[in-house]
């Protein structure tokens, strides 16, 4: 029985947890646990959190850190703990929680992959709903990215991430990121950079699987300003690790 851990960053998520989707859901034939943290958060969320902790673990940021070093911090927990593997997943469920066992089922039959990243892709037959201010801005940052790493990425931005547990991941996750909006995309650049198995062994151990579900939730923390801080990033990013 294979375990797995899911980050899940909270920053005042009080009114957005759905506590029942949590404390409900269960991996057939895989031992699952949440790690949650608490970034900071100025309203209730610890309490919300507190009441859903049998089985899971809660790790308390005492300062709002941004949801790069609250994923970076939670990860820290979950590699102490050597479970086969660890991912992320948003608070607001945007994505449901069904969606996890395609990404472990992935894993399983593929033990050359390494990383499989949610992608939001709009099909016939998914339910895939975004605002169209997202979609089209995120396209722009996605094509930006994917010639900045020199990847075929489709989505870099989902929410949603398995990573299979190795020492890679424990190197690639030691040092807090340089961004914050787009540290999924410093993910990539530091096993791009860091991997002595080289750049053609990371493509591909990274597998693109498209959800079928994905709901824009109202309350998102995203706003428009942030693509621009975005671009700003994805410069940041191509000089520090010299993409």
């Amino acid at each position: 029985m294979s375990r797995v851990v899911i980050v899940v960053p909270c920053f005042n998520e009080e009114k957005r947890i759905d506590v029942q989707a949590f404390t409900s859901f269960a991996l057939r034939d895989h031992a699952l646990s949440f790690c949650f943290v608490n970034d900071g958060s100025t309203d209730d969320t610890l309490r919300v959190l507190t009441s859903i902790r049998d089985g899971n673990a809660i790790v308390d940021l005492e300062r709002n850190s941004g949801k790069a070093e609250a994923v970076r911090r939670g990860f820290a927990f979950a590699l102490a703990r050597k479970p086969d593997y660890i991912g992320y997943w948003d608070a607001d469920l945007a994505a449901p929680l069904s969606e996890l066992p395609a990404f472990v089922d992935l894993m399983e039959a593929r033990p050359d992959l390494e990383i499989v990243f949610g992608s939001r892709v709009k099909l016939m037959g998914r339910t895939i709903e975004r605002m169209a201010w997202r979609h089209y801005l995120g396209r722009l940052s996605a094509t930006l990215v994917s010639a900045t790493l020199a990847l075929p990425i489709y989505d870099t931005q989902c929410g949603h991430k398995l990573f299979r547990t190795t020492d890679m991941l424990a190197r690639v996750f030691a040092e807090p990121f340089s961004t914050n909006w787009l540290f999924d995309v410093e993910i990539l650049a530091r096993f791009l950079t860091m991997d002595p198995r080289g750049r053609d062994h990371v493509s591909k151990m990274i597998y693109e699987l498209p959800l079928t579900e994905w709901v824009d939730v109202r309350g998102s923390k995203v706003k428009a300003t942030d693509f621009a801080r975005g671009l700003r990033e994805v410069w940041q990013i191509k000089r520090r690790y010299r993409l």
